[in-house]
């Protein structure tokens, strides 16, 4: 693997790690380089807040000048400002490799295009190019560039992004031991379960079935990490279910029960968390699965008795947990 191909492939990493955190933004990562020397990494973490080649940035700044920047990072404007206000040719001997092509629009964070123009690095190597025809450009600001490193590595990790826009992302939610057994308590670790939290906290929806409402009775909120807890679609065709469930209790959240998915139809990130009957009943609608697979073993009964043919697209450690993002396959 040459040089570029290894700084992308850690940009690649970092984004990954934030995979439909994002939502509704894509996942993006940057790392920066000056000579054959990585000096920062980062990735875009929440909408709204600053992009992963202004993060990047400041914590080379951070790198190469030695000092702390003394405000958030996050604050999209106010690092953009900082930025721009360093010395003319502060990063000329820089390269920022990033996962997705710069944006030249201006939403809720100011365009990192003209950023990137503005500071005239050495080289910007991009992955691919966005996929929203509106916010591309950016490449055609910029001097200096090299386009395709890793580009259809990029494009597996932008996938949800690109389904988002025009129909539901079904992200269906799998925890389970080493032998393939669910059920039982909690089975991942604890930084599993804050990782799952964060996704429900983002997720437009949090699809259940009727059988693991009443069976489990649970409570899905995102107590864990102290954020607002999703809304809730109970797919079901009986209609009654016993409200005193932890479920129903939850402050300022909206549960439907519903009996047919044409709720999917509409652009949004669909969180599913439930047994083998729903799995079963989603198949053809499940784009990716998320497994947290935990080193243990268990004599439980319980497990997905089903045939899918699944692609590894990209894993990761949760402390003691095995993450592994899957994609459907035909």
């Amino acid at each position: 693997m040459d040089l570029d191909a290894l700084y992308m492939q850690l940009a690649l990493n970092e984004a990954w790690e934030y995979q439909g955190l994002t939502y509704p933004n894509p996942p993006v990562g940057a790392v920066i380089t000056a000579g054959k020397e990585m000096i920062a990494v980062a990735a875009h973490q929440k909408a709204g807040t600053s992009h992963a080649e202004v993060l990047a940035l400041l914590y080379a700044y951070e790198n190469i000048s030695q000092r702390p920047i003394g405000f958030d990072p996050f604050d999209a404007h106010r690092a953009h400002d900082f930025l721009l206000s360093l010395p003319p040719g502060f990063f000329s001997e820089c390269t920022i490799y990033v996962t997705l092509e710069p944006c030249s629009h201006e939403g809720k964070t100011p365009s990192c295009a003209n950023l990137l123009r503005s500071l005239d690095l050495y080289r910007v190597v991009v992955a691919t190019r966005d996929p929203i025809q509106e916010h591309s450009g950016g490449i055609e600001r910029l001097k200096n560039v090299c386009y395709g490193v890793l580009q259809k590595e990029a494009e597996a990790l932008l996938e949800p992004f690109v389904i988002w826009q025009k129909r539901a992302f079904v992200l269906f939610k799998i925890a389970q031991t080493s032998n393939a057994k669910i059920g039982g308590g909690y089975l991942s670790c604890d930084t599993s379960l804050k990782h799952v939290h964060r996704l429900r906290s983002i997720c437009s929806k949090l699809l259940i079935g009727g059988n693991t409402v009443r069976t489990d009775r649970p409570t899905l909120d995102c107590r864990f990490i102290k954020e607002k807890a999703p809304d809730v679609i109970i797919y079901s065709k009986e209609k009654s279910f016993d409200i005193s469930i932890p479920l129903f209790g939850v402050e300022h959240r909206k549960v439907e029960i519903r009996s047919d998915l044409h709720f999917l139809k509409r652009p949004s990130l669909v969180l599913v968390e439930g047994g083998e009957g729903m799995l079963l009943a989603l198949k053809e609608k499940i784009d990716w699965l998320l497994i947290y697979q935990t080193p243990k073993l268990s004599a439980n009964n319980l497990t997905y008795n089903t045939d899918m043919n699944l692609s590894f697209l990209h894993q990761t450690k949760k402390d003691v947990d095995l993450m592994i993002w899957s994609k459907k396959i035909d």
